[in-house]
Formats: structure tokens, C-alpha cells, sequence
């Protein structure tokens, strides 16, 4: 089995695709990540039988130091309906079936400041570039910087505002897998807050690429006018 290693301060950690023996410690860390989290608002915890899923997928690693999980990102297969991110992307219903969701990453809260999730996140993305999949999505909560910071990092790009999971604002992020985003020079800057404005320029095809702080506001950078789907 494949192993990524790595250090946190003065500590090695270790990286590997996890099994249903993890599950009692997976399921352990969520716990503590919840118990610590200031906005639970931010989080959607998955169910066992959602982490056995993306298991049984070979689509979840974990973070381990001293033999202890310490952090996981979990990729998932969704079922294909009408709440299904794709269609929020602007994809057609037969290319859903190539589409994976970056589901959730869980970092103990004694480890953070490392940038785990960010080094979990380049793993999943090396995974996902030897994989037959298309398009990866994921959905961000507004104002949750270290998120948001992370799936732009990867050169996932916003290409949604909506309520999603009943009645949570989300962003649907999304990148197209295999292939290079052709940038362009045209780019505004919205108040994040700025809801409205946001889905109009999505609606016109704009496409959310950045975020940045200015006087202690954060702002969305949109890059116009582009496909990228």
C-alpha cells in the first residue's frame, strides 16, 4: 500500500488510504472535531455509512502519528439525483457519472496550524489525476475562510451560491479534472456577504477563482465571462 510521509514540527506523520478497520477511530475524530468547532454550521458530518462508502471506494486517506489518526479526507461517489452537485455546475445528466465529491476533512485540533488539510488535499488531487474521474465538487460554507482558502488552492473554482442540504448557504466548488483553466484578465471583487450579487454574475457565467481581505472585509474575486465546465 501506497504511504505519504511527512512532519508536524517534531513529529513524522504518515499517510495511507484507510479500511473499515478505521472506521471506530474515524468515526472518534469527527467526534472531537465537532465538540471543538466555534460554528457547527460549517460542517456536515457524514454518516457510517457514508464513510463506508467512500472506503469501500478506495477514496479516503488518513493522517497517522504514532499510529493514531489524526486528520482524514474523504472523496465520495454521490448518488445521482436531483440535489446532485453536477447540475449545479451546469453538467448534463450523462456526465454525472464521472463526477467525485470531496465530502470532508476532519484535522485533530492539536495538530492544526500545520496545514494537514492543505497536504491531504494535494494527496487527494494526485489520487483523483490517475483516476477516470471528469469534474471533483465540493461545498464550502460562506465565511469559512480555511475552507474556502483550501479548495482555491487546489484550483477548484466557485461555480455556485445556493442553499444546499435544506437550507445551508453554500458555495459549489468544482475542478475539471485533467485539464488546465484557461485564465482570463477580466475579474471583479464582491463583498462575500453579497449574495445576490454573487448568483447574478454566476448566472451570467462568471466564475469564483479567489478570496481576499480588505479592512477587515472578505471579498470573492469573479473571473468573467469564461466556460469552464
Amino acid at each position: 500500500m501506497k504511504e505519504w510521509k511527512g512532519k508536524l514540527g517534531e513529529k513524522e506523520y504518515i499517510v495511507r488510504k484507510l479500511t473499515l478497520d478505521h472506521l471506530d477511530s474515524i468515526l472518534r475524530l469527527q467526534h472531537v472535531v465537532l465538540r471543538a468547532m466555534e460554528n457547527d454550521n460549517f460542517l456536515s458530518p457524514l454518516t457510517i455509512g457514508e464513510y463506508e462508502d467512500s472506503i469501500a471506494c478506495n477514496l479516503m486517506i488518513g493522517a497517522f502519528v504514532d499510529d493514531e489518526l489524526i486528520a482524514f479526507r474523504a472523496l465520495a461517489l454521490p448518488p445521482i439525483d436531483d440535489q446532485h452537485l453536477g447540475y449545479d455546475i451546469g453538467l448534463s445528466k450523462d456526465q454525472l457519472e464521472k463526477v467525485v465529491y470531496q465530502e470532508i476533512t476532519n484535522v485533530h485540533p492539536n495538530y492544526r496550524g500545520y496545514g494537514l488539510q492543505k497536504k491531504l488535499g494535494v494527496i487527494v488531487m494526485e489520487l483523483l489525476d490517475a483516476s477516470p474521474y471528469t469534474h471533483v465538487c465540493a461545498t464550502v460554507a460562506p465565511f469559512n475562510i480555511a475552507s474556502l482558502k483550501d479548495k482555491l488552492s487546489q484550483g477548484m473554482v466557485i461555480g455556485a451560491l445556493k442553499k444546499k442540504y435544506g437550507d445551508m448557504l453554500r458555495y459549489v466548488f468544482y475542478k475539471k479534472i485533467h485539464v488546465d483553466r484557461n485564465k482570463v484578465e477580466k475579474f471583479i471583487e464582491v463583498p462575500m456577504d453579497a449574495v445576490e450579487k454573487q448568483q447574478q454574475l454566476i448566472a451570467e457565467g462568471w466564475i469564483g477563482t479567489a478570496i481576499l481581505q480588505k479592512d477587515n472585509n472578505w471579498y470573492v474575486t469573479y473571473e468573467g465571462k469564461g466556460t469552464y465546465i
